[in-house]
């Protein structure tokens, strides 16, 4: 999980950004009177699974 994206893969949650900031993929906001808000940058650093804890 990355900002508001959940993937299996960093390709998965780099596909999602990049969806998101064409508009394609994600639905409409209903009742939110801005534009869509912009993610942020990927970091530069591989992201880190947060893997299962019992």
């Amino acid at each position: 999980m990355w900002w508001n994206f959940v993937g299996r893969t960093l390709q998965e949650i780099e596909q999602a950004r990049e969806d998101w900031m064409k508009g394609a993929r994600f639905g409409e906001v209903k009742g939110y009177d801005g534009g869509p808000l912009p993610a942020p940058e990927l970091p530069p650093v591989p992201l880190k699974p947060r893997g299962r804890v019992r």
